[in-house]
């Protein structure tokens, strides 16, 4: 060998060093700038941002590390050896050995990930094509073989890096949160994410200035990296650094907590000390929470006791005496009212965008008009801060369970619904969708549960005056609802109708002519409106329809816009809207009883003077004391208990605080916890979280 093609002088592993530099210095670089983004609204003491600087670097000193692992690992065992007639028949050996495992399928596990299988078959194949090609070339050849190949891959890495940085702002931008769950679920619907990203962002531009930045930034290093594949160093002081490497990695994943960063009582510095790659796997490994592993318990029998006592009121009784057991017989005065129900679920409704909570845009004045007319509730608040979640509480009336959704878990059929009493009812009960259905899992879960799905499908071409990726204009979503509805009515039975808005979502088009602001304008003011004007010309289609004199139509956010703010769980980001609209039937009045988004199935059914049995942990709100009134709010991890002006927070691991909230600023002052209220608070949701763990929250036999 031409060992004049050696050099001796620089570090063969200088190049990881350089890096994880990049890495590091790039995190503080969007630590930094989400600093300057959040602005006002962080309203934190210097010590608490300095605070939050020094734990996010341990956090993407962990990251960087873990980044230059599968370089350390080439570079360790890149060698000359294997070209050599003895390294050629090891190589040989080894690679029949590995492929021999995995072609004879009788010694791959049963419940082996075949797509893994066929790419491990892959990986030998091009691996052993490789080695061939390189066996027959010089050592001249070969370095500069590795050279390029490793170029290549460190400019792919510093790519990635910045692309990251640049997609964690605007992360921040819509959430005011490093990657969470949210980012974990766009990871799995990558058509319509992709497909949003490309309607909102000029991708073409950014991916540009994404390519410049880092290709600057590699061009600084690349000569490291063609003398570190020149640099000789014995096999076993390789070894001893990848050694020491994967021993500092292995300590600081040991000694790094991931609730490091939540040292502070304001969420915007608790956010801003995470680094994002690192909560998105956070994210991605805990998208199941245990209750038991995680949260404070109490005995279950205790729970259930506290349970069953915050459930009695004078229109119900239990069904049994089982402790374990929550079912309940609902009973009313009078006739039952068989009158269809039109169940309207608005993507992203914060209450804050209505003139009744103060509002000067005027961007809803369809609903502000129904509000007048309706039953207004003006002190209602949602689960969470997904689709899935709102979702999860008007079809099934549970608290939200920690972790993922049930919309979207495994093992989610034949629960007790609303849609299952009104089947049984004698109804015809659906879920109407302007988008795929298969999205958040909702085709499947809401035609396992009592409900027929129809979604985008139903629709022809020539019935679609736009659509985005989310789904087809909320106006073309009415007309199939419209139909739909027609058609139930022809059955002469009553109908139960779920329409699921999708416009009111970025990026935020819609039809051009239909409001005075202009869809190219692309923002959520106007999106608001237009799914505003939506609903008023759908009820202005139904009121000349002859089944609309025995109609119920309910209007109410799944969600709000943004729960973002100082708190992890601020109020005001919960705050939504609903209007229980129906002339001649209802009558014009407000709400202010403090209701949660669970209560609306069993009010519904109170208004409708149903006697039914139930399992839901929702009450009828209008035949509710006020001592009992609550709501819950939720993160994936953090579950918040709404009580006489008093907010309980349990979290991982443990940990349970008690806040008064300000409902106008969503500000929270920590207070001194009450036992009885955190011993209610505990029971709510380790019930249901015991219920669906056994499997005891399915539909009555």
């Amino acid at each position: 060998m031409n060992k004049g093609l050696l050099v001796n002088k620089p570090s063969k592993y200088k190049p990881l060093l350089q890096l994880a530099t990049i890495a590091i210095l790039l995190s503080f670089a969007t630590r930094l700038v989400l600093l300057l983004t959040a602005g006002k609204h962080m309203n934190a003491s210097f010590i608490n941002i300095i605070s939050g600087f020094f734990i996010g670097f341990t956090f993407d000193l962990l990251v960087s590390l873990f980044i230059i692992l599968p370089f350390a690992i080439q570079i360790s065992f890149t060698n000359n050896f294997i070209y050599t007639p003895k390294g050629k028949w090891i190589a040989i050996g080894v690679f029949i050995i590995l492929l021999g495992i995995f072609l004879f399928t009788s010694l791959v596990p049963k419940d082996f990930n075949r797509d893994l299988y066929k790419a491990a078959i892959c990986y030998f194949i091009f691996r052993f094509a490789i080695f061939i090609f390189l066996y027959t070339r010089s050592l001249s050849f070969r370095l500069r073989w590795r050279t390029v190949v490793l170029k290549i891959f460190f400019f792919i890495t510093i790519f990635l890096l910045v692309f990251n940085a640049v997609s964690e702002w605007f992360f921040w931008d819509e959430f005011s949160s490093r990657y969470n769950f949210i980012a974990v679920d766009y990871l799995i619907y990558t058509n319509e994410v992709v497909g949003n990203i490309q309607e909102s962002y000029p991708i073409a531009s950014i991916i540009a200035g994404v390519a410049v930045v880092a290709l600057t930034i590699f061009l600084l290093i690349r000569k490291s990296i063609g003398l570190s594949v020149r640099t000789p160093l014995r096999f076993s002081k390789r070894i001893i650094v990848l050694s020491a490497l994967l021993i500092g990695i292995a300590a600081l994943n040991f000694i790094i907590k991931p609730d490091w960063k939540n040292f502070s009582s304001n969420n915007y510095v608790n956010e801003l000390a995470g680094n994002g790659m690192y909560e998105f796997v956070q994210a991605f490994k805990n998208n199941k929470l245990d209750f038991y592993t995680y949260y404070q318990t109490l005995p279950d029998s205790t729970a259930f006791h506290i349970l069953r006592q915050s459930l009695t009121d004078s229109n119900s009784s239990f069904v049994s005496n089982d402790i374990f057991d929550i079912e309940r017989q609902i009973s009313y005065t009078g006739p039952e009212k068989k009158m269809n129900v039109v169940l309207i679920s608005v993507e992203s409704l914060s209450a804050s965008f209505m003139q009744a909570f103060g509002d000067k845009n005027n961007i809803t004045p369809s609903l502000d008009t129904l509000a007048r007319k309706g039953m207004f509730f003006t002190n209602l608040y949602a689960s969470g801060t997904r689709t899935v979640r709102g979702l999860e509480a008007l079809s099934l009336s549970i608290p939200p369970p920690p972790g993922q959704s049930i919309v979207k878990r495994p093992g989610n059929e034949n629960l007790f619904s609303l849609g299952s009493v009104f089947k049984d009812k004698g109804y015809t009960t659906q879920y109407i969708y302007g988008g795929y259905g298969y999205f958040d899992n909702m085709n499947y879960f809401f035609a396992h549960n009592g409900y027929e799905v129809v979604d985008r499908t139903a629709l022809k071409a020539d019935e679609i005056h736009y659509a985005n990726i989310w789904g087809v204009a909320d106006e073309d979503l009415f007309t199939l609802a419209l139909r739909e509805m027609d058609n139930n009515y022809a059955l002469n039975k009553p109908f139960f109708s779920h329409v699921m808005t999708v416009s009111n979502h970025r990026p935020f088009t819609y039809p051009d002519g239909r409001i005075d602001i202009p869809p190219t304008s692309q923002t959520r003011d106007g999106a608001v409106k237009y799914t505003d004007y939506s609903i008023g010309q759908f009820i202005k289609q139904a009121s000349q329809k002859p089944w609309f004199g025995n109609t119920i139509f309910i209007v109410v956010a799944d969600h709000c816009a943004s729960s973002a703010g100082k708190q992890a769980l601020p109020v005001t980001g919960y705050h939504i809207p609903m209007i229980i609209y129906s002339p001649g039937n209802i009558a014009p009045q407000e709400i202010s009883s403090l209701t949660a988004q669970i209560d609306i199935a069993p009010t519904l059914l109170g208004l409708l003077n149903f006697s039914y049995k139930t399992k839901f942990f929702g009450q009828d709100i209008l035949h509710t004391a006020p001592e009992k009134q609550r709501a819950f709010l939720s993160t994936y991890q953090g579950l918040g208990f709404l009580k006489h002006d008093t907010l309980v927070v349990q979290s991982p691991v443990k940990k349970i605080m008690t806040y008064q909230p300000d409902f106008t600023t969503g500000d929270a002052r920590e207070i001194e916890g009450d036992t009885a209220l955190t011993r209610e608070a505990i029971a709510y949701y380790q019930v249901i979280s015991w219920l669906i763990k056994h499997k005891k929250y399915g539909a009555l036999e």
